[in-house]
């Protein structure tokens, strides 16, 4: 069993390895180790029963050095303090790597939202909004959906705040329902980023999509949707999981039978199997031949234990911290090739940008322009760190953070110190 991961330490460990590729000076970047803000709230909750729960949420504010704090807000069982830390700062990363006028913040809830009533969530969720309130806002910092929050939770979180300030304020937060200020496109955003990182990636690489067979760890909005636009493509998708576990063909799944089954709120453990698909767990789909594999669930699932055992030559993160610092190195020694998280899902928070945008010159853009937009922005951050990569002969995850951390630390040098 590989050690226990730290999250958090494995950011600030490639980070200490970029500045030293960047020639930087300790004090040029130590800023960036350590977030700026971080605020620990009891969230009491009234439950259905009338008896009274109370749990712990979190808001990190990792850097607003570039402009307002970015970030989304995740409801699972297992949510800690050093998890935040290094979601936050993987936001400032991101923001940086795709340029857009952001950092990084990220909160959460430690709470199997599975275990409560609709109506407890959102009690749960405008508790929470009313406690980080006094440090979120449109130009402050603008949450977004994560793990387990979705579109209805973030139209609570726009709602509470609203009615703390005594007005409408859909600018304090995105991936909101349409109807209430959110942007066409939000939904799908980070499953598009990365089938357009995956296109993108290809094409450098000179790999026809139809020789290209995908396995997909995680269906959920990122996963699913980058399964589906990906077969729109001609990648044949052969392994595709959730939770419960996952299935596998060599021959390509029926990706239309699959949105199906999953879409009407089933999971894949309930799924009638076709053809040649068997059943697998999510451990043994990561260790099975693909060309290109796509882990879209949580953080650390490719580590120490299962780099050796990995059959695909691409990896392309859909999730935010898929692969361990030590599990970098084995696969590098294996020239397998990793997109990095901070490149390759990045597709939400510029969706998010541009939701952001329309909320605070109250507009509202067409989804091909939205799309449009996002699939420029992505392409020229792909360039900007295949060029790094190429210049440096490094990976792409550590040309990723060269690109972030430059723009970081000139920004920072450019400001000052205050006072």
């Amino acid at each position: 069993m590989p050690k226990k991961y730290d999250p958090y330490q494995n950011m600030c460990d490639i980070m200490d390895e970029a500045a030293s590729f960047l020639g930087y000076a300790k004090r040029d970047y130590e800023p960036l180790k350590h977030p700026e803000r971080e605020l620990v709230v009891a969230i009491p909750v009234e439950m259905d029963d009338g008896t009274l729960e109370v749990f712990q949420g979190y808001r990190i504010q990792h850097s607003s050095v570039r402009g307002p704090c970015k970030g989304g807000i995740r409801f699972h069982q297992d949510v800690d303090l050093n998890e935040m830390r290094a979601l936050a700062g993987w936001m400032s990363l991101k923001s940086a790597v795709v340029n857009i006028p952001y950092g990084g913040a990220k909160g959460g809830v430690t709470v199997d939202p599975s275990k409560l009533s609709r109506n407890e969530l959102r009690r749960l969720t405008r508790r929470y909004t009313a406690m980080i309130s006094p440090i979120i806002g449109p130009e402050r910092d603008i949450p977004a959906p994560d793990v387990n929050t979705n579109a209805e939770i973030m139209g609570w979180l726009m709602d509470t705040y609203s009615m703390l300030k005594g007005y409408t304020i859909p600018g304090v937060v995105t991936g909101k329902p349409v109807q209430i200020g959110g942007s066409l496109g939000r939904q799908e955003a980070t499953g598009r980023g990365v089938m357009l990182t995956v296109v993108d990636y290809v094409n450098y690489a000179k790999i026809e999509p139809a020789t290209c067979p995908i396995i997909v760890q995680g269906a959920g909005n990122v996963g699913l949707t980058a399964a589906l636009l990906l077969k729109e493509k001609g990648f044949p998708i052969v392994g595709l999981s959730d939770v419960t576990g996952g299935v596998y063909n060599p021959a390509g799944l029926d990706m239309e039978r699959a949105e199906k089954h999953i879409k009407g709120g089933n999971m894949i453990d309930t799924a009638i199997l076709h053809g040649g698909t068997k059943r697998v767990t999510n451990e043994e789909l990561l260790e099975l031949d693909c060309e290109l594999l796509i882990p879209a669930a949580l953080e650390n699932q490719i580590h120490e234990g299962n780099a050796g055992k990995i059959k695909a030559t691409v990896i392309v993160e859909g999730a935010n911290g898929p692969t361990t610092k030590a599990a970098d190195q084995i696969l590098q020694d294996r020239k397998i090739v990793v997109v990095p998280d901070i490149l390759a899902n990045a597709g939400g928070v510029v969706v998010s940008y541009f939701e952001w945008i329309q909320n605070l010159d109250h507009l509202s853009w067409e989804l091909e322009r939205v799309n449009q937009m996002l699939a420029d922005i992505m392409h020229k951050a792909f360039i900007d760190v295949i060029s790094q990569m190429n210049q440096r002969n490094v990976t792409m995850r550590m040309a990723a953070y060269l690109v972030a951390m430059e723009r970081l630390v000139e920004a920072t040098k450019l400001r000052g110190i205050f006072p």
